[in-house]
């Protein structure tokens, strides 16, 4: 199988059908909102939403405007992932393949200064800390989330301020993520992307055009060096 080799100062992974598997919650929430919002079409959600802060699927498919609502009202959503997480024999918040290896080997450099990775996700800080804990993954101090920037994802704030954090640039960074939105928030930024087929068909991330497409984290490798992180990407094709 071939492989390509990179250098990056910084490594900036998305959370959720990145890191963790929490697609049970997800899909357990929005049936609990359902009850609250009859007219919504929790498949139809499930099949667009992912990679978009809470509060900008509620204002979109709940049609909820007001902001203080907004708040409360994500919050009672990500609160209501980790609840529907283990219901009926759900497996809960789990780490995806390749996410053990890889943490083993970055893990140490999660501390400022001098941070080598972060992660940038658009969900809240309550609920992204609640589904590393229940993953058992180390929260780095670079640790971007939805109330941290004015524009979320396909934006590229997000992974701008995850690399100004690092205290590195962007264009020397590498984005992991299996949304097109976040592929095109990391392609915004400057970033190099790799994509992931965890959550969304290999047409929908081809079409988003990222760098390197490959099932799962597992398919790559990473080393920290003295100043970095060297990536090897396995690639099918």
């Amino acid at each position: 199988m071939p492989s390509t080799t990179f250098h990056v100062d910084a490594v900036l992974f998305d959370m959720d059908g990145t890191l963790v598997d929490s697609a049970a919650g997800v899909a357990g929430a929005w049936h609990v909102f359902r009850e609250k919002y009859p007219h919504i079409d929790v498949q139809d959600i499930l099949s667009v939403s992912h990679g978009v802060r809470t509060v900008e699927n509620l204002r979109k498919y709940c049609g909820i405007e007001d902001a203080e609502e907004l708040e409360r009202e994500a919050q009672r959503f990500e609160t209501a992932i980790v609840e529907s997480s283990r219901l009926n024999g759900r497996k809960g918040i789990v780490k995806l393949p390749g996410v053990m290896e890889a943490m083993k080997e970055v893990e140490p450099g999660r501390h400022l200064p001098g941070a080598c990775w972060a992660i940038c996700t658009s969900a809240t800080r309550v609920y992204a800390t609640a589904a590393m804990t229940s993953a058992e993954i180390a929260i780095p101090d670079v640790f971007v989330t939805s109330e941290d920037v004015a524009k979320g994802k396909p934006a590229p704030d997000p992974y701008l301020l995850g690399a100004q954090r690092c205290g590195v640039q962007p264009e020397c960074c590498v984005v992991f993520e299996d949304a097109p939105t976040g592929i095109k928030s990391g392609k915004a930024a400057g970033c190099k992307t790799i994509g992931f087929l965890t959550t969304h068909t290999r047409a929908q991330m081809e079409g988003v055009k990222p760098d390197f497409l490959v099932p799962d984290l597992s398919s790559v490798t990473l080393r920290r060096t003295n100043n970095g992180i060297d990536v090897t990407v396995q690639t099918d094709r």
